[in-house]
């Protein structure tokens, strides 16, 4: 009887872990169309004072999506004027949903990411996280290796599916 061989620990793929690089901190969504007059039309006067007298301490040291979820036209100044207030506060300010919010950080983290360790090794990006990863993260992922990898595949070792091999 011939002894089993695990080819997967015994191979030199290395594993790109997206969830290594999640920019730890809290997300939070801050949707303006609470202070819109039937979350719709923003009157400024009213709109200025919900600003003023708004607690923006739980905002502080987080990463803040700031959006509308209604179909409302939005001045541009109506942002910037939240910008002001929560940015003395949050860590990051986004505009745009929180998924949005999330590919910014990992454009972020990826665009100054050394992956000169990576070079002429065949890579695998791994596929399941606990963490929201956005799809957009893993495009990018691939941009960034691309440029460096013998190979990269995606999914676990066991069942990858090849992406990209140098020629």
């Amino acid at each position: 009887m011939s002894e089993i061989v695990n080819r997967v620990a015994s191979s030199n793929l290395v594993t790109f872990d997206l969830e290594q690089y999640y920019p730890e901190g809290r997300r939070m969504a801050f949707d303006i169309k609470d202070w819109l007059f039937d979350e719709l039309i923003l009157k400024e006067k009213e709109f200025r004072t919900s600003a003023a007298s708004h607690n923006w301490e739980p905002y502080r040291h987080g990463y803040v999506a700031l959006f509308c979820s209604t179909d409302a036209i939005v001045p541009a100044w109506a942002y910037m004027l939240i910008t002001t207030y929560l940015h003395p506060h949050a860590k990051r300010i986004f505009l745009g949903s929180p998924e949005a919010l999330e590919t910014a950080l990992y454009q972020s983290v990826l665009e100054t990411l050394d992956v000169s360790e990576f070079r002429d090794k065949p890579i695998i990006i791994k596929g399941c996280s606990n963490k929201p990863v956005p799809p957009a993260a893993y495009v990018m992922a691939v941009q960034k290796l691309q440029s460096v990898a013998r190979s990269i595949f995606y999914g676990e070792a066991c069942s990858s599916v090849p992406l990209f091999k140098r020629k």
